[in-house]
This record gives structure tokens, sequence and C-alpha cells, in this order.
């Protein structure tokens, strides 16, 4: 055999090698979480457009940390009326209850109903009250299931991230929505923060050229919510890093670079995902150095690694890599890179590289436009329209004012009747990445599909619009 020939038999026999190793590990995932038929009468729901609200009537499960923010914020929104209240525990019912009626200034929310003390009020909350919407804020198990109940009861359902923990739920959550004609958005507020708007603006002015990459990132070190025993975050997210070993938070980072690229929009969509983690170490180290021997933290398997590293295909061979990382010591970052034929858009800190430079700042893309003038220059050139419209109004509403922006545009959706900015099968796609990570790193970083939650339909859905 001449050395070209052999060349081109070992090629050959190599690829077709991983072919079958490929398509074995895509064929682990079971049939019925990667294609389910669409059921007779309900509809897709890409760019759905609910029939107006002008008073949206809107309650809330989970007042913790999370949705006391989510309360006092809508509470102060044209066209809310808050109506009901459900949280574990009294004090902090009440507490939400009486700043949205301070809000209210004897108005407004002066009827809220609360429902405590069982775990399951918020069932009865949803048929004796029949709100329009529910805003979701409770642990990450008791997503989908609140989500799907109040989907079927008659409203919107506005979830925490993640929209759910497995694919078997949202699939789930996207045949109710689709059955109910009921929005199901998963509230990822980082898409509404300054930089991410501003870089969807670059994008969508095609700045960088043809997008081929992302970097995405939840790096966060967390440890003192182990602090949190009895109520609050750590009760119980520290048991998801003892027992899960995976990308267990992607969207805050994902969210926005998907956004960018289009996925699951007319372009391009989620193909396949491969993830390794590192060993676990930090959590156990820490509760080791802060605890008592025999403190509950103490008796954990710590078996989720410290960092995880995914790298998702996208149909058009387009990639995105997406990191978690909430234990080790080292600074916050959601990276928030995303790369174009003509250039480079980053975070942390904020930086543009264009070839042929930035005008003013750099002569070519060997070096970062960034600092405090070249920002300046950026964002009076660059900022999204819909930052420039409510930062004034949202700034003080927590994490920069995103959550602020991402409030008012529900509000003012709902109200319009306009699609919403964020659809229920981008909810499904971004929290994916944590079963499917899970199974890859329990595989040795073999390959998992994303289902198609839009079950083949996502090409008709517009490109979110630069809107103002």
């Amino acid at each position: 055999m001449s050395k070209f020939d052999r060349r081109k038999f070992l090629k050959t026999t190599s690829l077709s090698a991983a072919g079958i190793a490929t398509a074995a590990a895509l064929n682990s995932c079971a049939e019925e979480e990667l294609h389910q038929e669409r059921p007779i009468g309900s509809q897709y729901m890409g760019d759905f457009q609910a029939p107006k609200l002008n008073q949206i009537r809107l309650a809330l499960i989970g007042v913790g940390a999370r949705g006391s923010g989510h309360a006092t914020d809508f509470a102060s929104l044209e066209g809310v009326e808050i109506v009901a209240i459900s949280d574990l525990y009294e004090d902090w019912a009440q507490r939400s209850a009486d700043n949205c009626k301070e809000i209210g200034n004897g108005n407004r929310h002066q009827n809220i109903k609360l429902y405590h003390g069982d775990e399951n009020l918020w069932k009865q909350m949803l048929v004796d009250e029949k709100p329009d919407t529910v805003i979701i804020s409770t642990n990450w198990k008791n997503h989908a299931p609140m989500a799907i109940e109040a989907m079927k009861q008659g409203a919107h359902a506005f979830v925490e991230v993640p929209i759910a923990m497995t694919l078997e739920e949202m699939w789930a959550i996207v045949d109710t929505s689709e059955a109910t004609g009921k929005h199901c958005m998963m509230m990822e507020n980082v898409n509404y923060g300054r930089d991410e708007l501003m870089f969807l603006n670059m994008c969508r002015q095609g700045l960088i050229g043809d997008i081929l990459h992302g970097e995405a990132s939840y790096i966060h070190e967390l440890r003192f919510q182990m602090e949190e025993q009895e109520r609050g975050t750590g009760s119980w997210r520290t048991h998801h890093y003892a027992n899960r070993n995976g990308n267990l938070y992607p969207t805050h980072g994902l969210g926005p670079v998907a956004q960018y690229m289009n996925l699951g929009r007319t372009d391009d969509t989620f193909s396949t995902l491969v993830s390794y983690s590192t060993p676990a170490l930090g959590r156990q180290l820490y509760a080791g150095q802060n605890y008592d021997p025999d403190h509950k933290w103490n008796q954990l398997d710590y078996k989720g690694g410290d960092l995880n590293t995914s790298i998702i295909k996208t149909q058009m061979g387009r990639t995105v890599m997406v990191q978690w990382d909430e234990t080790s010591p080292r600074p916050y970052s959601r990276l928030n890179l995303i790369q174009g034929t003509l250039g480079a858009l980053a975070g942390f800190p904020t930086r543009v590289a264009l070839q042929g430079g930035v005008e003013g700042f750099t002569d070519s893309h060997h070096s970062w436009a960034q600092g405090k003038e070249a920002l300046a220059a950026l964002r009076e050139k660059y900022d999204h329209p819909l930052y420039k419209k409510l930062n004034e109004s949202t700034k003080n509403s927590g994490h920069g004012g995103m959550d602020g922006i991402m409030r008012y545009r529900i509000a003012e959706c709902l109200r319009n009747g306009w699609a919403l900015d964020q659809n229920v099968y981008e909810g499904c796609f971004w929290s994916a990445v944590s079963p499917l990570s899970e199974k890859s790193v329990a595989k040795g970083g073999m390959p998992q599909q994303f289902p198609d939650f839009t079950r083949g339909e996502w090409q008709k859905t517009k490109v979110l619009e630069i809107v103002s």
C-alpha cells in the first residue's frame, strides 16, 4: 500500500470509528427525550402572541431573596396588580405583601391574599385567585411542576433559572405551553444586562461579521451560601453540588451568547454537547475548614466537580464553550465572548477587537479597545435602545438594572400582546445543558444530542429584534 493510500485508509477508518462511537453515544439518549410528536390541537409557540392583558393580575410563588425583588418591582409597574403571594414562611410572604401595598400607595395591591405554612398551598392559590400571570422563584426541583400547573390553571408562567432539571420535565413544559396557549418564559435576566444588550446590537449590525464561536460562563464563588442551612439558597443548593456532576447553572452566560448567534431562531440551533468536570475538592475542603466534623455539610459525599467545561456544537458547526464554577476562589466572570470573521466582543473586562482596528483607539485586531474612554465611546455609539430608554428608571432594580429591564419587558409584552423576548424553547435549550452535561461527564465526555424542543420549527421563529 502506497504512503498516500495508507494515509487515506487510516484517515477513513479513524473517522469511521469515531463516527460509530459518536453514533453510539448519541443513541444513549432515550429516543423519547430527543424526539416527540406534537399532540393534535397544540400550537407552535416560537413567536406566540397572547391576547392583550390591559391589567395583569399577578401572583408570586416564593418570595425569598429573588422573589421579594420580583414582588416589589412588578408592584411598581403600570398595569400590574399583585393579587396573591405564596411562600412556605409567613414572615416572608407578609414582608413582600407589605412592601407591595406601600408601593401601591393605598390604591393598588391592597387585597393581596397570602398562602403560607404548607408546601402545597400554591396550588390552592392558583385555583382560588385565578391569576393571569405567575412568577415562580423557588428551589430548582419545583420549577417545572409549578410552571406546568400554573399554565393548566390558565396563567402565563415566568420561572427563575433553570426552567427545569430534566429533559422529561422540559418536554412536559413545552407540551403544556403548546396545549394551553400560555407563555412559559425562563427569566434569564442577564440577557438584559447593558453589555449583553450592546453586544446583541453590535452583532445585529454585522460589526464582527459572520459569527463563529461564543464563550459563556458562570464563575461565581458562592461557598458562603453554605451558611444558609435552614432557609435560603444554600439550604438546598448545597445538596445539588454534592449529588450532581456537570454544569448545574449554565444559562446566565449561555442565554446572551445564544441570542447573539440566533440559536433556535431562523439561522441555527443546538446540536450536540461534550462535557468534562474537574475533581470535586473545594466544597469538601471548605466544609472541613469551617464546620465541625459532625456537621451535616461534612457528612456529604461531594461528587460534583469544582469546575465544569462543556462545548456545544451547533447544527451549522459553530461552537460555544460553557463553563461553570461556584466553588473556586477567583473573581466573578460570565466570559461573554463572541467571535466573528471580522472581530470579537468580550466581557470581564468589556473590550472589542476588530479587523482594521477600532477607530480612535486601536490600529488592528491585535489590540483590544478597552478602558474607560474606549468603553464610553462604544456605549455612546452602540448602547441598545432599550437600555437607553429604561436605564434611569431601572438602574436600582438589581444586578445593575438588568432585573428592572427584564420585568418591564415582561409586563410590556403581556399588556400589548407582543411575543416575548425569550420563548419557552429557548428556556429549555439553555437549561438542557445541565442534564446533558451530567450524562456526558458520566460517560467520559461522550457527545450528547440536544432534543429539538421546537420539533423542527425553529427556523420559523424570527430573529430577536432590536426593540426600543
